[in-house]
């Protein structure tokens, strides 16, 4: 493993004319591990950033908690095309909105049941399209605080507020973001009588040594704790949580959209295991779905969001066309609201692990990601 001049160098620029306060590049070829880690963990200058920082990762959860999901599916303890009624039954009988720009309250029946390949494909007709404007929309936003974890109700509470939402599009019709990866770390907590911490503990992060993945960083290592910001119109960064703020302690809501704090090398760790098809936590065959598209040409061109040249795969994007120099047909993996990306590229055996602690600014990569992943891919 090696200090990376190279990746230095991409990062650097980014970082010393700002806002970025620091970041952490990790870049896997085989056995070769390039690493960079430029700047500080907060916008004071104090703590150098290491290699061993901790960032809130947001939504480069997802992969982590459909993995887990999968687990359970490979001991036949669920199918992919059950109903998730028999462990939600709040979510039983949806309504879906008649039109999804009209009214909230003019609505139908589901057409079928809401199934676990629904939740694990993103299209079970809940989350976020390209317009956020929409009024089925708007009572999402109540329900995920990204920044603030603390704020989100319990379980049962939280299930309970989203039955109350009709979706937007018929089950297994349209491609939504977010919402399906929070209603599986609920279901996983249903089926299992367990909490989704112990559970990723249990099946995933103690198996594969990801000994700082966890929904929350204990006083011990919140020296390598980042500070978390979100930039600004002038171009700043405004400070929105500290390492001794909303994850020093674990929160009621569990997110399996976004609410995991963990290291580039953990994911390294987590990315390693689907490049080796498993390994000890999942069957190849698991591997396979999970990184492959299955989305339609059609609902990729539908969604406008987030689908440029990539559809989904179990919890992640899979690129399928070069619309990009970074770009690799068959490449998993996503991006974190907070400023981070992991992805695989099982043609290469390459993984790339970008970590920032500045929020993305909306769906367009920041420059940092992109000349990163161009470096990664070259």
């Amino acid at each position: 493993m090696t200090e990376s001049t190279g990746l230095t160098d991409v990062l650097t620029p980014h970082v010393s004319k700002g806002p970025v306060p620091g970041a952490v590049g990790l870049v896997a070829r085989g056995d070769r591990v390039e690493v960079a880690a430029v700047g500080h963990t907060d916008t004071e200058g104090g703590t150098p950033m290491a290699r061993d920082s901790i960032f809130r990762i947001a939504s480069i959860t997802k992969p982590i908690v459909a993995a887990a999901l999968m687990t359970l599916v490979e001991e036949g303890r669920i199918a992919l095309d059950s109903p998730i009624s028999h462990w939600l039954p709040e979510l039983a009988a949806p309504n879906v909105v008649r039109d999804p720009a009209g009214p909230i309250e003019d609505v139908v029946p589901a057409a079928r049941p809401i199934t676990v390949e629904d939740l694990l494909t993103f299209r079970a007709g809940w989350g976020f399209p390209s317009d956020f404007s929409l009024p089925a929309v708007q009572p999402l936003f109540a329900l995920m605080d990204p920044h603030h974890p603390q704020r989100v109700p319990e379980p049962d509470t939280w299930l309970a507020s989203l039955a109350g939402v009709p979706l937007l599009h018929q089950p297994g019709e349209f491609w939504l973001y977010n919402a399906c990866s929070d209603i599986q770390g609920v279901l996983i907590s249903r089926m299992t009588s367990d909490s989704l911490p112990d559970f990723l503990a249990e099946r995933i992060f103690e198996p594969l040594g990801m000994v700082d993945t966890a929904f929350e960083v204990p006083a011990a290592k919140r020296d390598r704790f980042t500070s978390s910001y979100v930039p600004t119109a002038d171009g700043g960064a405004e400070l929105v949580d500290t390492p001794d703020g909303q994850w020093s302690g674990l929160p009621a809501f569990p997110s399996g959209a976004g609410g995991l704090a963990s290291t580039a090398d953990d994911w390294l760790a987590f990315a390693r295991m689907l490049l080796a098809g498993g390994g000890s936590v999942l069957s190849t065959d698991s591997v396979r779905l999970m990184t492959t598209d299955h989305l339609s040409a059609e609902q990729r061109a539908a969604s406008g969001l987030f689908t440029e040249g990539e559809g989904w795969g179990f919890g992640g994007s899979v690129d399928v066309t070069r619309t990009h120099p970074y770009n690799v047909p068959g490449r998993y993996g996503w991006v974190g609201g907070t400023g981070t990306s992991a992805h695989l590229t099982p043609a290469t055996g390459t993984v790339s692990v970008l970590m920032t602690q500045l929020g993305m600014g909306g769906p367009t990569p920041p420059q940092i990601m992109r000349d990163f992943w161009t470096y990664a891919a070259s």
